[in-house]
């Protein structure tokens, strides 16, 4: 039977309909959009861009309420990245998508081609990439996998950035039960474009050339859209074929290539081939711009005979790219990609029918409204309760365990233990543009003076940060939603950015679930409160559901990545010790808040009682103290309290330093409350000597609680009669466990 023919008696089954993740509902909206039954290509590309992956029809209702806009915001959610102005005629792209369900089935590949994509989203919008994070989540050390998924993706991740040439320079990676079955990995690229030359997605002018650009396409990585919407069962393992498969090398020619084009003025839209490939950039461009497309897929440079239309629309093989290129200027495009020997084809056109038609061998082999498949996906309100308030835990009900034995326990455990092991794989130096080094509270990035990666450099620099913490989350979303913003906001503010937006990665489970929907409400809420509250908009992002495994759900990981700039880097803070003497001044309310914390969980072997609430006006307020203190070079360091509290951040502030502190704690609040409690809005700072009584002063003035902690010391970190480590035995138990759990 034709294609053609297919499409008037189409064989398909309820079966197949399930196959393809749609609900009987869907499908019957499906038939109510096509006044007829779909064929199976047609399916095909229902299924994929209705999929939670590309339509985020769970989310998109929720996702409305998130603040987008500010005065520097060019383009915000809807586009393949977020765009800032950074002054001077420049723009910086960001965004952060997950690779989830990918890299669990093929550590090394899914996490490879998770970096290759999230570049692709930002050089298609004429950016130079200049730097990548990540934010990583394994389940526990002692499961089976982890292991092996541990040594992949970070293989996979310092693979492809390493070939590619863009720094890795910065990220996160925590351990715990609820990823045994389903890790996290989230990828964020950060680039550079003048303010002037964005190039957007929408197709524009009826009867342009539709040219497919990059590499061939294969049969790698079909229905990973449709795979990446749907939890994990005991087939997972049989899920390799969905998983795409990268060529960094190729990847590069592709930037190269595409950023040499846009220079002229050729392109007229341009979309990178992502989840779903070429269905959801021909779908997406020609639904942006109101038009119709044609593609005739014989001209789609195929690298496997006997493709179906079927494989090739569904096809995730990577670095391919599509573009609308003006008439006059085709030569020159093809040109361009010739000379970096890549794949140049003319596939289609943009048409008024409002349509997509796609031929192959003479015949219609699928023909469909755009805007109802693109933009009109379905939209749930699904069912959704609040997580349950936990009962205060006050710290007098907390027992208390040696300080200096729990110190050496926190800053070796899986959490909270040196990242070198991962980081030291990722060629972060590559571009020389690196100032800050992965370890601190964000990587820094000088900002070249001209896009095209000429070596002239500025002042300027972009800190990038990535950050949630899931126990909080889980605890309490809205706190927990708004925790994740506040501390991208304080790791930005702690080497001397000013914080101007960020992208988001919501990892969750299943939805269908009331209580996980009530998870991701509330997160969401507690994100907004916070941007509103930072002036801190979110401009890019990403959505990932189903990360279960037979019902067995991730803790909600909101992963937020946040963008800042420094005007003079030569201002910049470090989070470590300069010199012995400075006097160590504590900023932030201290209530010795040890519900959630890390003090529980790894030293108690208990997970219980409320995350710690955010004051966001205070929040801002000592922020902005802070970033004051460090543009008029007060003080001499300054670091973010997170994970583990106060005495985890001294131990911090001393690793390869020799230089210790000696504090002395107040006796109102419990020594291990005010040692290892994690209230939020907190920050230590260091100051010459004789300078802490000013800066408490103004402090004070400002309505910040300041406390003079003590002084900074040779060798030791001490807390007067209650510990006394060397700063080399702190860094040896912070830096051996990861090594010795790969080994």
């Amino acid at each position: 039977m034709s294609q053609s023919a297919a499409i008037k008696k189409p064989a398909i089954t309820p079966e197949i309909v399930a196959e393809h993740g749609l609900t009987p509902e869907e499908y019957t909206r499906v038939l109510k959009v096509m006044g007829r039954e779909p064929n199976l290509v047609e399916l095909g590309i229902f299924s994929v861009m209705w999929s939670e992956h590309c339509s985020y029809k769970t989310t998109r209702m929720h996702l409305r309420t998130l603040p987008t806009e500010a005065p520097w915001v060019i383009c915000g959610p809807g586009e393949n990245a977020g765009v800032i102005d950074i002054g001077d005629g420049q723009a910086a792209i960001f965004k952060m998508e997950s690779h989830n369900h990918p890299s669990y089935i093929e550590p090394f590949q899914g996490a490879a081609t998770g970096v290759g994509g999230i570049l692709r989203d930002v050089f298609t919008m004429g950016a130079r990439p200049l730097a990548n994070m990540n934010a990583l989540r394994f389940g526990n050390p002692n499961h089976p996998k982890t292991k092996h998924l541990v040594s992949g993706v970070v293989a996979g991740i310092g693979s492809y950035g390493n070939c590619v040439g863009v720094p890795t320079v910065g990220g996160e990676c925590i351990f715990h039960d609820s990823y045994n079955g389903n890790i996290l990995v989230n990828a964020m690229t950060v680039g550079l474009a003048d303010a002037n030359n964005i190039f957007y997605s929408a197709a524009a002018g009826i009867g342009n050339s539709v040219v497919y650009v990059g590499s061939k396409t294969g049969r790698d990585g079909i229905h990973g859209a449709t795979m990446a919407s749907a939890e994990f069962g005991e087939d997972a393992e049989e899920k390799r074929p969905t998983v795409q498969v990268g060529d960094p090398f190729t990847e590069k020619l592709l930037i190269e290539a595409c950023l040499e084009l846009m220079q002229t003025d050729a392109i007229l839209a341009i979309q990178d081939m992502g989840a779903a490939g070429l269905t959801s950039s021909s779908l997406e461009m020609a639904g942006k711009g109101g038009t119709g497309i044609e593609l005739t897929l014989d001209k789609v440079p195929m690298r496997e005979d006997g493709m179906t239309p079927y494989e090739i629309m569904l096809s995730e093989s990577q670095e391919r790219m599509l573009m609308v290129i003006k008439p006059e200027k085709e030569a020159l495009a093809r040109a361009v990609f010739d000379k970096w020997e890549l794949d140049f084809a003319v596939i289609g056109k943009i048409t008024d029918t409002g349509n997509i038609v796609l031929k192959m061998h003479g015949e219609t082999v699928a023909d469909m409204p755009i805007a109802p498949v693109s933009t009109d996906a379905p939209v749930y309100d699904r069912p959704h309760v609040p997580t349950p308030k936990r009962a205060p835990l006050p710290a007098s009900e907390v027992p208390a365990k040696d300080l200096g034995e729990s110190l050496l326990t926190l800053v070796a455990s899986p959490d909270l233990c040196s990242k070198r092991w991962i980081y030291e794989q990722y060629d972060h130096m590559v571009g020389n543009d690196t100032v800050a080094r992965p370890g601190g509270d964000a990587a820094i990035v000088r900002v070249p003076a001209k896009t095209d990666g000429s070596a002239t450099k500025t002042n300027k620099a972009l800190a990038m940060t990535t950050d949630v913490t899931p126990r909080y989350c889980f605890a309490d979303p809205v706190e927990g939603g708004k925790q994740a913003v506040a501390e991208t906001w304080r790791n930005l503010t702690a080497v001397g950015a000013t914080p101007l937006a960020i992208t988001n990665c919501l990892n969750f489970g299943n939805p269908q679930k009331p209580e996980i929907m009530g998870q991701i409400v509330g997160c969401l809420q507690g994100m907004a409160e916070a941007c509103r509250a930072l002036d801190y908009p979110i401009i890019s992002g990403n959505v990932s559901l189903y990360n279960e495994t037979n019902g067995k759900g991730v803790q909600p990981t909101p992963a937020i990545g946040g963008v800042g700039v420094l005007k003079d880097v030569s201002k910049r803070a470090g989070n470590r010790f300069t010199a012995p003497g400075h006097d160590i001044i504590l900023l932030g309310d201290t209530a010795g808040h040890l519900g959630s914390s890390l003090y529980l969980r790894e030293i108690l072997g208990r997970e219980d009682g409320p995350a710690p609430a955010v004051d966001l006006a205070m929040e801002r307020k000592t922020g902005d103290f802070v970033r004051n203190l460090i543009e008029t070079r007060t003080i001499t360091a300054c670091h973010d309290l997170a994970d583990g509290g106060l005495l985890v951040a001294l131990a911090e502030m001393t690793y390869r330093t020799n230089i210790g502190a000696s504090v002395t704690f107040p006796a109102s609040i419990p020594a291990h409350a005010f040692a290892f409690g994690e209230d939020q809005g907190r920050y230590l700072i260091t100051a010459e000597k004789g300078k802490a009584e000013a800066i408490i002063a103004q402090a004070k003035t400002a309505g910040i609680p300041a406390l003079h902690l003590g002084q900074t010391q040779p060798d030791n970190l001490q807390v007067k009669d209650q510990l006394n480590l060397s700063v080399i035995q702190l860094l040896e138990n912070h830096e051996k466990w990861l090594p010795s759990y790969m080994a």
